[in-house]
């Protein structure tokens, strides 16, 4: 899409590169404190060792690069009075994020003892990378961050997740010189195909190439411009570049590609609101060149830093005591003049904060970076309206997440004016029989359409793209702007985002702690196409573990949902989507499965999490059971109840009782987790000498991990998946892995004091079934009739 912007750059003044240059400064003297002083803020006397930090902790590389953004993107809203965002993508770039929201005032106003002052300098830089203090990450606890930079990769596709259905917003990104190198970052450029330019704000990728990364050159940075510029291109971008480290030349520079890029983007905006064009706009980009460890030391110890990988975290290593290192430090520090940027009593003069935009138009401020000050609650349907009747347990069959579907079809109609729930997954909404919502809004393209494409959809708000790592970046910073949404992903590979999750259950821990983050939107998971249901992709689709890692994190953070039908899983949809502040993760199969529970028992299950089921067992409420069997998952559960039906028929003598989980985090101790149960709950549910026969979804060691403190633990026998698949019958899968309903029996013969004698028989009748069932699929490639047809008729 070609446009005629109406170019507003003028260039700089001589008075404005100065008072550029000087908040430059002072943020670039701001970085080298927080890394190094304890004392001596203002270098008000000679610096001696006492006033260095004894450990020396940060990152002084990318720092000078992100303040020099900063100071830009300062001058462009506070001109052009924008509305913006930046996600900071170098991982270590927290001395210079901070060092600019002490500037701008953001800081004081979210911790008022560091105050704008020498005495708040002081406390600035002693808490930096200290005990008791701050990370050196863009943390949680910075103003105006919405991304850790703990780990690399995601920076683009969090900016992008702010900027859909944000019209108004500018998010700025820059990307670092080793982020760029990730798989992750490298698919988030795709997301200008899915940027609607009527609904949607703007990104501007800002890629800063300082040329190195710990030890090793960046890849980006040693390819020729040329090449460089073909990559950029081809991802969809019309680069702008900026490159120099002369600071005059650079000011200028900069400010010329911020407006040139800026006028851009508000001339496609305009083309597509107001002209009604249907192009696909080539967004602009910034490629920044500038050295690493800009302004630093040149040379220590007689090898060259500044420009090279020595400059990456400190470059003055042995400050307290190396005479030469304390003296470079020094005359380090007071080459930024800091007499000239700040008062006498250490407040910044007014020629730094010339260019500084006011208000929640400063970027430390932005209520989009604390979006729980934005959220709205979300317009949830009546459940009784999606509900499948169940007039008898175990008799009729549902999908359940197509069931599910209808329900998020009437959230997306509710949110279609206000824009703020969107579903992201990785090419399979139809595949996990999520569809219905297609009858509200399509999916998000703004690529080139064929006639027999279906579903696409300009301004749609289903998201697909085959990058797990890309979806989960586009929804965590959707929420963490202030809206909702849900991630639908093959279990199997919601693995690939592991590393992801753990980044932003870490992120919610930490924000629980401070009063002035308002509480998000959950991250909600609906993880189908489950273990139990992948016999026809086979063993290379068949893993259960992401629960087994969610729930090693914070406990009050993350929750993991198995409803066993339809109705369990509107239920526990309906309480995840009204969440605040935690990972849930709902796992729920997609083919037909047994309707258990009507509307108004699964709403009293879900809200117990784990209960006794009266119907199913054989319980005549005058004795304690022979034995428990428990269920957790929709396989599991159906499983379980043939085999209390087996011992109905078979040892009608036995008393049975049969116990579903929904919420495994019940098992836990209640002082593990704020939904564990305590110990006289758990002992009255499981007994405390019973055998319990428990047949879970996933790893069985999982459960022996969350029950091994209870006083019937060593009763607990756990069946579950143990990595034995392949591509089979939905039955034999079960069989395989010994969780089927003639295994469950034989488990209750073997373990139910005196029935290994007295009903050898009907165990060996179980056996006997397996075996023939072992034959029966490898003449007919079918399950046995008496599986295929069962119903419960208890």
């Amino acid at each position: 899409m070609s446009v005629d912007p109406q170019v507003t750059s003028v260039p700089l003044s001589d008075d404005e590169v100065r008072t550029l240059h000087a908040h430059w400064r002072a943020a670039n003297y701001l970085a080298v404190g927080q890394i190094y002083l304890m004392a001596n803020p203002l270098l008000t006397e000679p610096l001696r060792p006492e006033h260095v930090k004894p450990r020396l902790l940060g990152h002084w590389g990318t720092s000078p690069g992100l303040n020099l953004v900063h100071t830009h993107l300062n001058r462009v809203i506070r001109h052009r009075d924008l509305n913006a965002l930046c996600v900071w993508g170098p991982g270590h770039g927290g001395p210079a994020v901070v060092a600019n929201s002490w500037l701008e005032g953001s800081y004081t106003e979210t911790y008022p003892d560091v105050t704008r002052d020498a005495a708040g300098m002081a406390r600035l830089f002693r808490q930096f990378s200290f005990p008791g203090g701050i990370p050196s990450h863009v943390a949680p606890e910075t103003p105006g961050s919405i991304h850790e930079g703990g780990e690399l990769g995601y920076a683009l596709s969090h900016a992008y997740g702010a900027a859909f259905d944000n019209p108004d917003l500018l998010v700025a990104c820059v990307i670092g010189d080793g982020e760029a190198e990730t798989g992750p970052l490298a698919a988030s450029w795709h997301s200008d195909k899915f940027l609607d330019p009527v609904h949607d704000g703007a990104v501007l990728p800002i890629l800063h190439l300082n040329g190195y990364k710990i030890a090793n050159p960046s890849v980006l940075a040693r390819i020729p411009e040329p090449e460089l510029d073909e990559l950029l291109r081809g991802y969809g971008h019309d680069p702008i570049h900026v490159t120099g480290d002369e600071p005059a030349a650079v000011h200028r520079a900069m400010a010329q590609a911020m407006d040139t890029a800026l006028d851009r983007i508000a001339a496609f905006q305009r083309a597509a609101r107001e002209e009604g064009s249907g192009e696909r706009p080539r967004w602009p980009l910034i490629v920044l060149r500038t050295p690493k460890g800009w302004t630093g030391p040149a040379h220590v110890d007689r090898l060259p830093v500044e420009g090279t990988w020595r400059a990456h975290q400190v470059p003055l290593s042995a400050v307290r005591d190396n005479p030469d290192h304390l003296r470079q430090l020094e005359a380090w520090l007071r080459s930024y003049r800091p007499e000239e940027l700040f008062d006498a009593h250490g407040a910044p003069r007014p020629e730094v904060l010339a260019c500084v935009p006011e208000g929640i138009r400063r970027l430390g401020a932005t209520p989009h970076a604390n979006g729980g000050l934005l959220l709205r609650e979300l317009p949830l349907p009546d459940l009784d309206a999606h509900a499948v009747p169940v007039d008898k347990p175990g008799t009729s069959r549902h999908e359940p997440t197509a069931v599910l579907g209808g329900l998020l079809e009437d959230v997306m109609r509710a949110t279609s004016e206000r824009r703020d729930f969107r579903l992201v997954g990785p090419d399979e909404t139809a595949s996990n029989r999520l569809q219905a919502v297609y009858g509200a809004t399509g999916k998000a393209w703004q690529a080139q359409t064929l006639q027999v494409d279906e579903n696409l959809d300009r301004h749609g708000r289903v998201m697909e793209i085959l990058s797990e790592h890309t979806c989960q970046g586009w929804l965590e910073g959707y929420l963490l702007t202030g809206r909702h949404g849900l991630f639908s992903c093959y279990e199997a590979f919601a693995h690939i985002v592991d590393s992801m999750v753990n980044q932003h259950i870490k992120w919610l821990r930490v924000t629980r702690a401070l009063p002035w983050r308002a509480p998000v939107a959950s991250l909600n998971y609906l993880l189908t196409s489950h273990v139990w249901r992948q016999d026809h992709n086979g063993f290379s689709h068949q893993d259960p573990g992401f629960v087994d890692h969610i729930l090693n994190k914070s406990p009050e953070a993350v929750r993991v949902y198995l409803p066993p039908d339809a109705n369990t899983l509107l239920s526990v949809a309906d309480h995840a989507l009204r969440s605040r502040d935690y990972v849930n993760v709902i796992v729920a199969g997609k083919q037909p499965c047994f309707d258990w529970l009507s509307m108004d028992q699964a709403r009293v299950h879900c809200a117990r999490g784990a209960g006794v089921w009266e119907w199913a067992g054989t319980e005549d409420g005058t004795r304690e059971p022979d034995v428990v069997l428990a269920c957790a998952g929709d396989v599991p559960t159906q499983e379980v109840l043939a085999a209390a039906q087996l011992l109905r028929r078979h040892l009608p003598d036995v008393a049975v009782r049969v116990v579903n989980v929904v919420d495994i985090a019940r098992l836990l101790p209640s002082g593990e987790h704020p939904h564990g149960m305590g110990d006289f709950e758990y002992d009255g549910l499981f007994t405390t000498d019973r055998p319990v026969v428990f047949a879970y979804h996933g790893y069985p060691w999982l459960i022996h991990r969350l029950a091994y403190r209870r006083t019937g633990h060593r009763n607990l026998h756990v069946r579950g998946y143990k990595e034995i698949g392949t591509t089979t019958t939905p039955f034999d899968m079960v069989v395989r892995n010994d969780l089927d309903r003639y295994r469950l029996v034989m488990d209750v013969i073997d373990r139910v004091p005196g029935l290994a004698v007295r009903a050898a028989a009907v165990r060996q009748r179980m056996e006997d079934t397996r075996l023939r069932h072992h034959d029966w699929i490898r003449v007919h490639g079918t399950d046995l009739p008496e599986v295929t047809e069962w119903v419960w008729n208890g």
